[in-house]
């Protein structure tokens, strides 16, 4: 038996017209399924990491992506997002002109979700969404790199990058900063915040001075 393409289930389900029973029964068998993926798949797997490793899923919302965007303003080049997640940011900055995106996820369903949001925005194939550990990704080559990870993670990071990461690249940070390094910008407020860094600022002696990042480019839509 041929599966159905996501076009023809999307065109069988909207000539369905439902009522309140099946809306029940829909809602039942999503929050049924939801857990079963979870309990089945998702948990153990999560307990295989370490503890202070662990990031929960948390997906970035439309103000903080337009803020990891307008730090990463008059720059270009590959971009590479760290725990990527359902691959937002790296959708984004490839309709902003960055190539090639690529997106490192461990959790194998985030990975299938980033990659049916490429497909239902059109991009599906010139953005690439990968299930490998971050912690072996090699970084020498990345120009921008973003990451939207715990603090207990993020001070590790740091010393992976600072050994690879080349002196002209950018690193922007959501929700939660680099404590030990010196932002070259700040965008937005609250949770919404993000960072910039240099690479060049950070292997500089203190008080040294570096060229400054490009002013903000107004970031005015997200399709």
């Amino acid at each position: 038996m041929e599966e159905d393409s996501p076009e023809e289930f999307l065109a069988e389900f909207k000539e369905k017209h439902l009522g309140a029973w099946g809306i029940v029964q829909i809602t039942a068998g999503t929050g049924l399924a939801v857990y079963g993926m979870w309990a089945g798949v998702l948990m153990p797997g999560f307990r295989k990491v370490p503890l202070k490793l662990q990031v929960p899923y948390l997906p970035a919302s439309k103000k903080q992506v337009r803020n990891v965007m307008a730090l990463l303003s008059g720059r270009h080049g590959n971009l590479v997002d760290l725990g990527s997640g359902d691959g937002r940011i790296v959708l984004e900055a490839h309709k902003h002109g960055f190539g090639p995106t690529v997106g490192y996820e461990l959790n194998p369903w985030l990975v299938r979700l980033a990659n049916f949001h490429a497909w239902r925005a059109g991009h599906y194939g010139k953005v690439s969404y990968r299930q490998e550990d971050l912690w072996k990704v090699d970084l020498t080559e990345c120009k921008n790199v973003t990451v939207f990870l715990a603090p207990s993670v993020l001070s590790l990071l740091q010393e992976k990058m600072e050994a690879e990461l080349p002196d002209d690249a950018l690193v922007v940070a959501g929700r939660f900063p680099f404590t030990e390094w010196t932002p070259c910008r700040i965008e937005g407020d609250g949770v919404d915040r993000a960072w910039a860094y240099t690479m060049q600022a950070q292997r500089l002696p203190a008080g040294s001075a570096v060229l400054p990042v490009p002013k903000r480019v107004e970031i005015t839509s997200l399709n």
